[in-house]
């Protein structure tokens, strides 16, 4: 990798010397039908690139990633591939004025979802191709200048197998055997694409009449493989999609600018999807093989508009380098929300945000690699690890509290000056604040020195003083910081006040915003109001901060938290316990117990998964290890209780059906898995469908249950991709010293899975029950890291260390091994350095809350 990694200074010197004018890419895909796969198996891609230079006579690099290259010339001028291409590299010497460069190479296809993979379904043999670029790959395609201020239009032709159609940005038409793409508008080189093969394509069109009176019409389309046609409902895609087209035409007053809008549902995908214009590329998972809740809808329309946002923050408006990632994913993660609460059925949609987004927000804003919003991106490889819940959901956080900030006119009124002054351009951070000043009357550097431009998140606290007859005579909130990232920062944040009606409900009775400055505030507008049972800093989410309580609150909800009637209060409350639990001020079993109290109540599903989701992380890495199994146990009876108890057939029994084949290790909770897969168990409503049997089957191979035999037979059933993903992981989750060295020799020592067979191994072997099983390979993992990290690509490179890292023998001597390999590694790759020191960082906090949880059960 490190010959691969392209700097920002090297970007910027390259920057100020070129300027290019366009590209014509040939590419030959025929190769990848037929054949054997000994070696690697590659395509033709022949690609002329027309540039500027400013400086006559000077040199610089194309980038070009492949095993060979066949023929260059530059300026009519043949170059010896073997002199000036180092398998990253196309060094350009004598530069002209007005340039031409014709690189013909043999390039490779992918089974790591980087560059065009090549994907062969199971099911019926049939070949998927799709490319996925973000942040540097389309070089593993076609030469280029890979970054994204070099942007130009772009000519694509693809000759391919006979019977397959091709997609790309722009409109493809089949002639004389070649697939011929309309000239694209100026694009960044990542946002390129392709999608070829035998897929299931469906159309429906957009129409809309414009402002000025002119017709829009968008031509839409979507895909998949066949095998997943049965399960496509492509009707509801194409809602959720005019919706959104008709939200950002209301607001952003400049018209979807890329001709057509596909987007194909792809198989082994590394991400949740990619703006590319024209053809937004999504993983097929958001295509649902059994029975989901509404949650996973609410989670797929999200997605659709957060790409949706990106064609014009992103793709018409494009970052200069990579530091400035948030101008394109902050705005595409908040408005993917708000256009999704304003225009589709899921009006609550920042219950979710709150509750889900936020918490990774969270998670990554205390960990030591946290960084600004705006962030000092170095090189290619920090760029890849960029895209992290800062610079997503943090950064999403804030902007929601600017659009409070500034008013939602200035704010959409901001982003419709922005597009018009940037189309097709790049950008910088100031461009954008300069427009919000202009349209807010604001001052937009003071406000970005402290939400942008520092890392670390506040905690807001209050402070309650009543008088004798139950008044509050002060309110105030504090302000603390953590002693790395000690800024304080201004809040505008609502104060709820919450007690308990006659009926039992918990409900707000007086509320307050105020703008939060320094350590301590007080509210004076509460003052004279009834004792709280419950005071809630930051009702209703308007800013970006750890909600704590007061004594007196926190007894108010081990006592009633269930009884709170509104549900973005309640997500809060939630929210913010966990966010206890994880800073080791709150006992693990503490907050499991409010989950099997509470949760049964919980009508957000969304929500309820959430819990299940930290609940169980709870269980695996805060809570003292001497309680383990007794917790598990708990869980387990909660969470079969709560199946038998919930309405027959709704989407809240299917959830805690899931969350029982979580938690199940006890003898009776397996039996009962195992009669709900052969038939012999019944409970009412659950329709058990091949992802539950999945679900099912899992626990059971964990526990030594289902052998190898079993899981064959229900592959047989499920002879399918998504199958033989459930398979692989089944296999790799069974208790023995065997399996397990398999496992990692198939991950570690071999590069023949594709990357979701790696994805599906490393999920099986890490069982939270096989710690014992697993503690060999604690070693292991820092002895081969910094190999598998130089051999393999990033992306696989970041499932193995991440993956791998032995957080499951949580002990001091694991964060020794971890503290010694940081020391004696100063030299390894940042990006692999900052990946083992998060690991590491979870580890630390997961003993701080194991200690916590011990003292609290000592306490009881």
């Amino acid at each position: 990798m490190p010959g691969e990694n392209l700097s920002r200074d090297e970007a910027r010197e390259r920057a100020a010397l070129l300027s290019v004018e366009g590209y014509e890419v040939s590419l030959d895909l025929r190769s990848a039908v037929g054949g054997t796969d000994a070696g690697p198996r590659t395509f033709r891609s022949v690609t002329t690139i027309r540039f500027r230079s400013a400086e006559p006579g000077a040199a610089t690099f194309a980038d070009l990633i492949a095993p060979s290259v066949t023929a260059l010339s530059l300026n009519g001028r043949d170059l010896d591939p073997g002199a000036v291409f180092d398998g990253s590299r196309i060094l350009l010497e004598d530069l002209a004025e007005d340039n031409e460069l014709v690189v013909d190479a043999q390039c490779a296809y992918s089974r790591t979802g980087e560059g065009m993979h090549r994907f062969v379904d199971p099911e019926d043999g049939e070949v998927y191709l799709y490319t996925q670029y973000e942040p540097a790959d389309s070089r593993r395609v076609f030469a280029n200048f890979e970054q994204p201020d070099l942007k130009a239009p772009f000519r694509f032709e693809v000759r391919a197998p006979e019977g397959w159609v091709v997609w790309s940005n722009g409109v493809g038409e089949l002639a004389d055997g070649v697939w011929k793409f309309a000239e694209t508008k100026p694009i960044s080189t990542y946002i390129t694409a392709f999608v070829a093969g035998s897929y299931h394509y469906v159309t429906d069109s957009y129409e809309r009449v414009l402002d000025d009176g002119t017709r829009l019409e968008i031509p839409l389309g979507a895909m998949c493989r066949k095998g997943l046609a049965r399960h496509f409902d492509s009707d509801d895609v194409f809602l959720v999609t005019k919706q959104g087209l008709d939200f950002f035409h209301d607001n952003f007053d400049y018209p979807y600018p890329f001709g057509k809008y596909d987007q194909a549902f792809v198989p082994e995908y590394n991400l949740g999807a990619m703006e590319n214009p024209g053809l937004v590329t999504f993983r097929e998972e958001f295509i649902f093989r059994g029975r989901v809740t509404r949650a996973s809808y609410e989670r797929r329309a999200n997605v659709i508009l957060h790409e949706m946002a990106h064609m014009w923050f992103g793709d018409l408006v494009t970052m200069v380098w990579w530091d400035d990632l948030w101008l394109k994913e902050s705005f595409a993660d908040f408005m993917g929300t708000f256009s999704m609460v304003e225009a589709t059925r899921f009006t609550n949609g920042w219950i979710t945000f709150a509750n889900n987004r936020k918490s990774w927000a969270y998670r990554a804003d205390q960990l030591p690699s946290t960084h600004p919003i705006t962030a000092d991106i170095r090189d290619l490889e920090d760029a890849k690890l960029n895209f992290d819940g800062i610079t997503y959901a943090k950064g999403a956080s804030v902007l929601k509290q600017l659009v409070a900030y500034v008013g939602r006119d200035a704010f959409l009124e901001g982003a419709r000056r922005y597009f018009k002054r940037h189309a097709y351009g790049n950008t910088r951070l100031g461009d954008l604040l300069s427009v919000l000043e202009e349209t807010s009357g604001r001052d937009m550097a003071t406000w970005s020195r402290s939400w942008l431009q520092t890392a670390g998140v506040n905690s807001l606290t209050p402070q309650v003083i009543l008088s004798a007859e139950g008044r509050v005579t002060e309110l105030a909130i504090l302000q603390e910081a953590a002693e790395s990232h000690p800024e304080l920062r201004p809040h505008r944040v609502a104060v709820g006040l919450y007690r308990r009606s006659p009926d039992g409900a918990v409900e707000r009775y007086a509320r307050a915003e105020v703008d939060v400055e320094g350590p301590r505030t007080v509210v004076g507008e509460l003052v004279g109001t009834e004792a709280p049972d419950l005071v809630l800093v930051n009702d209703d989410d308007l800013t970006y901060c750890k909600i704590r309580f007061d004594e007196g609150s926190l007894a108010a909800l081990r006592d009633g938290l269930g009884d709170i009637t509104d549900p973005l209060a309640r997500a809060l409350c939630w929210s913010a316990l966990w966010n206890l639990t994880r800073d080791a001020l709150m006992p693990a079993r503490d907050f499991i117990d409010l989950v099997l109290r509470f949760a049964g109540r919980e009508t957000d599903i969304g929500v309820l998964q959430m819990l299940h989701a930290w609940a169980n992380s709870a269980l695996t890495h805060y809570a003292a290890p001497e309680w383990r199994e007794e917790g598990g146990r708990l869980l387990a009876e909660g969470a079969l209780r709560e199946l038998r108890l919930t309405e027959p057939g709704s989407q809240h029994q299917l959830t805690w059906a899931r969350f029982l084949a979580a938690v199940a290790s006890g003898e009776a909770d397996l039996q009962l898995l195992q009669g709900l897969l052969e038939g012999t168990a019944k409970i009412d409503g659950l329709e058990v469908d091949q992802e539950l049997r999945w679900a099912f089957l899992e626990p059971l191979a964990a526990h030594g249950v289902a052998d190898e035999g079993v899981i064959a037979a229900e592959l047989a059933r499920d002879d399918t991709a998504s199958g033989k993903r459930h398979q692989v992981r089944c296999l790799a989750a069974r208790p023995s010293a065997a399996v397990k060295a398999q496992a990692w020799a198939s991950v570690v020592e071999s590069d023949s899975l594709s990357n979701a067979l790696v994805e599906a191994t490393i999920a099986g072997f890490a069982q939270s029950s096989h710690r014992e099983l697993t503690a060999p390979y604690a070693s292991k993992y820092f002895e081969v890291i910094e190999r598998v990290w130089g051999e393999r690509s990033i992306q696989i490179g970041m499932d193995v260390v991440k993956g791998l890292f032995p957080s499951l023998q949580d002990s001091r001597g694991t964060l020794e091994a971890a503290d010694a390999w940081l020391a004696t590694h100063g030299a390894a790759a940042p990006a692999l350095r900052r990946l083992v020191l998060e690991a590491r960082d979870d580890l630390g906090r997961a003993l701080r809350g194991q200690a916590c949880d011990s003292a609290g059960a000592v306490g009881e």
